[in-house]
């Protein structure tokens, strides 16, 4: 099986993952047999490896909640919808004002030609 997230998900190396990714969504496949989905709890690491903690994972009979994963080994993290959310309206909100700017000039120079 290979894994590679979905279409809702960015791939980073598990060695980038810091206290910033506490709480996120996180998936990854830890072997050849495996997909794991849950929320990161904890993070520690060392130079080689990094230490994933997660809710929402444990419970069954051969299910845990802790992995041990290389720095170079991928994870994929849920795309933030309130960031992306955020940058479409600040360029939707650009694109407004070049509009409006362009519009008031526009009105500006018909008034400078009546006037002449």
């Amino acid at each position: 099986m290979e894994y590679n997230g979905s279409s809702t998900e960015k791939a980073i190396p598990a060695g980038e993952l810091d206290r910033r990714h506490v709480g996120q969504s996180v998936s990854f496949q830890p072997n050849d047999f495996t997909v794991v989905f849950g929320t990161i709890a904890g993070i520690a690491r060392t130079e080689a490896l990094v230490y994933l903690s997660l809710n929402g994972v444990a419970g069954g009979t051969h299910l845990k909640d802790e992995y041990d994963l290389p720095i170079d080994k991928n994870v994929y993290l849920q795309l933030d919808p309130l960031g992306s959310a955020e940058k479409g309206l600040s360029e939707a909100a650009g694109f407004v004002k070049d509009k409006l700017d362009e519009i008031t000039r526009n009105t500006r120079e018909r008034e400078h030609d009546k006037s002449e």
